[in-house]
């Protein structure tokens, strides 16, 4: 795209070739291209206008119900505008229920230098709250008429700014997507232009037309997704979460062609009761992300949803890294990996001295692409340590064989040490998973008074009384070793997940050791 075009004014482009198509649905509302597109450009010119220009790169806040419109329409106007976006609502996705407290939200806030706040009619209050707070200036604004004290971004002439004549040079942040925490403190991620500009690039190569389901919140991986689905004249349907039911009556409602969901989702949807009845034909496209899967249950998920499964490997600094498309799914020997990285993205490296690695040693996986992270918002030693020589270090551990293909062992973080050897909480999950009566496993580690670290395990069954802790400990002597068997296993009926659909390992801890 040409040098000052950005990925929103590509989306507003490729919609406006069907302007009475309906492209987004949410609850009971939908938006047609010509309307989303009004809005977009209205609140656009609205931020510009009310900042005299954002040449010197405004932030603006968005505070709203996570899966709804107004959260892309709120995004889009802001970049359309070369502001910097940040999502407030939900950077707490640990507990999908337990949304940010305040004084997490104003660190948010200060650390990004945000000088708006984009509101929706529920999250009015605690915005006014955070305003009040802050002790800096900032402007409250909305899709609408909230009060006197909030700009009314509808009141914007859709006509009156040119994005052409708006500089945006490709450094400059365009998104900030703070992690979810489970690993420590949240970190605000910073994107610039020239990766979210290339995103869009290379879905429109590929040449999707989707019509998507969007479960999981559109701060993170999922909202870069509804951006490829409507630039490539596809159209969008949000969720305000995740429940299988749910899924499989809107696949067949709206013709649903692709889904991204977490591995512990897939497993949910493809073992509903009403999974065998349901309609799936339309889909084209199931995309699962953000946690290793168990190679046996995408050999069950493969029977159910037939040959539509895209493994994507990302990780929340280095972007896309790798994929395992829809014919490598049906062959067993590659559904232990994450697929093949683009050439020259990935090395290997020992954590330790980081020399790189031959192929068939475990070690760091480093990336360098065109979507990895600009940096870490207001932490330098931490970006510089993350990122060396243009390579983003993930903490992920994996290897790539001799075909090619990428392995994933696990985090460096999780490594438990117990029982005298080092033991990958993946490798005992996948274990798990390979058991006939077990569905879902989570592996994590309890540590007790004095910090010695042990093993635990949390299972759900296929069928409530299938199996004991005793019997599974005996598959885990037998299949891997009894070093691997954990100190407890936890038999339940559901594993507890993040916002983002990812076991919450932190939670289950927690319970463990009370």
């Amino acid at each position: 795209m040409p040098s000052n075009e950005t990925y929103v004014s590509q989306i507003l482009q490729v919609i406006s070739a069907e302007p009475e198509k309906v492209v987004l649905s949410w609850r009971d509302r939908t938006l047609t291209a010509a309307e989303l597109t009004t809005l977009v450009r209205s609140a656009a010119q609205g931020l510009h206008q009310h900042a005299g220009g954002i040449d010197g790169g405004a932030v603006v806040a968005i505070l709203t119900v996570t899966n709804t419109a107004p959260t892309l329409v709120l995004r889009y106007a802001a970049n359309l505008a070369g502001a910097t976006v940040v999502h407030l609502h939900t950077t707490n996705a640990v507990d999908p229920a337990d949304h940010l407290a305040a004084d997490a939200k104003l660190k948010v806030l200060r650390e990004t230098g945000a000088t708006y706040l984009a509101v929706d009619a529920e999250n009015l209050a605690a915005a006014r709250e955070l305003r009040e707070r802050l002790g800096t200036p900032l402007t409250l604004a909305a899709l609408g008429d909230l009060g006197p004290d909030v700009l009314d971004l509808t009141a914007g002439d859709p006509d009156a700014l040119d994005p052409d004549a708006v500089e945006i040079g490709p450094d400059r942040p365009a998104v900030v997507t703070y992690t979810s925490g489970t690993t420590g403190e949240p970190k605000g991620i910073a994107f610039d232009f020239r990766a979210r500009n290339g995103f869009i690039s290379a879905g429109l190569q590929m040449g999707w037309r989707s019509v998507y389901l969007a479960c999981l919140p559109l701060s993170h991986s999922s909202g870069a997704t509804a951006d490829d689905s409507l630039a490539s004249g596809g159209s969008v349907v949000l969720r305000d979460g995740f429940d299988p039911g749910d899924v499989l009556r809107c696949i067949e409602r709206h013709g649903i062609t692709r889904m991204l969901l977490s591995p512990p989702q897939l497993y949910l949807l493809m073992d509903h009761p009403e999974v065998d009845s349901a309609d799936l034909s339309s889909l084209t496209m199931v995309t699962y992300v953000g946690s290793p899967a168990s190679p046996e249950r995408l050999g069950e998920a493969v029977k159910v949803f037939g040959d539509v499964l895209i493994q994507v490997y990302a990780t929340s600094e280095a972007g896309f890294v790798s994929m395992l498309s829809p014919a490598e799914h049906l062959d067993p020997r590659l559904r232990v990996t994450v697929g093949r990285p683009m050439p020259g993205w990935v090395r290997i490296t020992d954590p330790e001295d980081h020399r790189d690695l031959p192929p068939g040693e475990t070690g760091e996986v480093c990336v360098r692409s065109p979507f990895t992270m600009s940096e870490y918002v207001a932490e330098p030693e931490l970006t510089a340590r993350t990122v060396r020589d243009g390579w983003v270090h993930t903490g992920d551990l994996g290897f790539v064989d001799g075909d090619g293909y990428l392995h994933l062992r696990g985090r460096i973080g999780e490594v438990i040490k117990t029982n005298g050897i080092k033991i990958h909480p993946v490798t005992v999950e996948n274990a798990f998973l390979a058991h006939p009566d077990v569905v879902q496993a989570a592996v994590f580690c309890v540590r007790d008074r004095d910090r010695i670290e042990h093993l635990h395990a949390a299972v759900v069954l296929r069928e409530a009384g299938t199996a004991t802790p005793d019997g599974l400990a005996e598959h885990i002597r037998a299949t891997i070793s009894p070093k691997h068997v954990p100190a407890r296993i936890h038999i339940r009926p559901a594993l507890p997940l993040t916002g983002v659909g990812k076991p919450d390992k932190a939670r289950l801890a927690v319970e463990a050791s009370g």
